[in-house]
């Protein structure tokens, strides 16, 4: 830690101010009561734009875009530029598809997608599915936060878990007390942080370094000197298809996440969402700057920490950071990503414990729970869920953070048939839907444990680009295996929907009607709603 007080006592004080922050949101926007899931989980259902725009922001673009984004691009160069292209297609395609999310769960309250689904499909079973699927592909992302944090402590030469564990002890407290209002208030700070920070990397840096010039020079120098097939400054025949369905998989995955969504239904109406959609491509504009980080290393020279004897490339932004700036701003620096991976990890947390409250405990233990008994069993779970993602770091090797939250996008993407398309159709059975969903993990799983990770030596699980000679084709092509999962899965639903439908197996009731989904501010269905979580 020696060299490292300035950047640690910044880093701490910025920390402690959004600590406070976290406690003092209980009495934001007061409501007469937390004790419910539509206040303490989605923050009274009335944040305007601003405050929307900030928070979704803060829950899409989190310590795994400053961290692994630029850790995956100094490691394999240009592949790691899809996240650029995947939040720049992300908002056309959700544009429509959150609207009408917004709309259909005012009109009924519903809390999480598992909600709509249950009502859409009429299915306890699918809801059920749907939920623990959104659970699991949740936690590797809260843990990816806990390695953006862990990245910035190695960076000041602070090691072991213990800080973790203090860390998130904090977000925990203030996440039970204030709910969806601490990371919304705190989201304005991250995002200012973040901005000052990037804006001011990618002018002061290159000018110190000689150029973007000598930058690419050096990153093209050292991907030449490299075996591997598919890293580079730009891409090659073997990972362009890769580069396309990641980047379009991605997006396709991006609004399936309950943390996304839960920013959205927090919304006050459906223009406030389609404003949202408008201005966020701001952050892609930041992002790309993000990822350039990557390329800015290579030239400055950066080594990434080593641990155990295997080089961690997470650490490599906080690093050259340390290198590049004044000990005061590489605080500051710090303290943008620690606040980064905070603000994403308290939103995840609520919505993977409105999953479980809602389509787990009331529908299934609890079937006339009230609305502070919902409340709190959410507050409880979502101090386990914090407490499984920390065992998620301190019992596996998180050595490339990016394979774990790829990993869970492969894994999310299987909801995509009720979720997305279930706002649009009614036509898939929901054991057509079971079906596919079952098939799409299945294949999923498959394609992901054949995939080695050649840079830190596992044999399986090794990322997502999986080989299309595993399939017979004579090609050193990959593709995203979740993009064929999810093909797997459309395919089995529109097969298993036929089958169905053919020997009249009875599908289930919709609870909705066509108007729910236009529906808006001010329209008797949701002004007369009782929002206090009844469906």
């Amino acid at each position: 830690m020696s060299g490292h007080t300035t950047e640690l006592v910044v880093f701490v004080l910025l920390f402690l101010l959004v600590t406070v922050m976290g406690f003092v949101a209980a009495r934001w926007r007061r409501p007469t009561d937390l004790a419910s899931l539509n206040e303490w989980g989605l923050g009274g259902r009335s944040f305007g734009s601003w405050i929307t725009w900030f928070l979704v922001g803060g829950d899409l673009y989190t310590a795994y875009t400053f961290v692994a984004v630029p850790a995956l691009v100094f490691g394999s160069g240009a592949i790691g530029f899809y996240a650029l292209p995947y939040t720049v297609v992300v908002y056309p395609l959700v544009f429509l598809v959150l609207a009408r999310m917004w709309s259909v769960s005012h009109v009924h309250g519903f809390v999480t997608p598992a909600d709509f689904v249950r009502a859409r499909f009429g299915s306890p079973t699918l809801a059920l599915v749907i939920a623990i699927t959104g659970l699991v592909a949740t936690m590797p992302y809260i843990a990816l936060q806990l390695v953006g944090i862990e990245a910035v402590l190695k960076a000041m030469g602070i090691t072991g878990h213990l800080p973790i564990v203090i860390a998130f002890a904090i977000l925990a407290a203030y996440t039970y007390q204030s709910g969806l209002r601490a990371p919304a208030l705190i989201a304005f700070v991250k995002d200012t942080l973040i901005y000052i920070v990037i804006l001011a990397a990618v002018i002061y840096i290159p000018a110190k370094l000689g150029g973007w010039d000598s930058i690419f020079d050096a990153a093209k120098a050292k991907f030449d000197a490299t075996p591997a097939p598919g890293d580079g400054v730009l891409l090659n025949a073997n990972n362009q298809l890769q580069y396309v369905t990641l980047a379009f998989g991605s997006a396709l995955a991006l609004f399936l996440y309950p943390h996304s969504l839960t920013g959205v239904l927090a919304s006050k109406n459906r223009n406030v969402i389609k404003r949202n959609m408008s201005a966020l491509p701001a952050y892609s504009f930041v992002l790309g700057l993000i990822a350039l980080l990557g390329f800015m290393a290579i030239s400055a020279g950066v080594k990434p920490v080593v641990t155990n004897g295997k080089a961690d490339n997470n650490t490599i932004v906080p690093l050259l950071f340390d290198k590049m700036f004044p000990d005061w701003f590489t605080g500051v620096a710090y303290a943008a990503v620690g606040i980064g991976a905070l603000v994403p990890a308290a939103i995840m947390s609520i919505a993977a414990a409105n999953l479980f409250t809602r389509n787990i405990y009331r529908e299934y233990l609890n079937k006339n729970a009230t609305d502070a008994q919902e409340a709190n069993v959410s507050k409880i779970v979502s101090l386990v869920v914090k407490v499984g993602a920390v065992l998620c770091i301190l019992l596996l090797d998180p050595q490339f953070s990016i394979d774990l939250q790829l990993i869970g996008g492969v894994i999310i993407l299987q909801t995509l048939p009720s979720v997305a398309l279930g706002l649009y159709t009614r036509w898939f059975h929901k054991g057509g839907l079971l079906a596919g969903w079952a098939a799409g993990l299945a294949a999923g799983m498959w394609m992901l444990y054949l995939i080695p990770n050649p840079v830190s030596g596992k044999q399986h699980f090794g990322g997502s680009a999986f080989a299309l000679s595993n399939l017979g084709f004579d090609t050193k092509m990959t593709i995203y295996a979740g993009f064929l999962a999810v093909i797997v899965n459309l395919v089995v639903a529109a097969l298993g929907t036929l089958l169905f439908r053919a020997i009249k197996v009875a599908d289930g009731e919709d609870a909705t009607t066509r108007d729910d989904y236009f529906a808006d501010e001010g329209d008797p269905k949701v002004k007369d709603l009782d929002l206090t979580g009844s469906h």
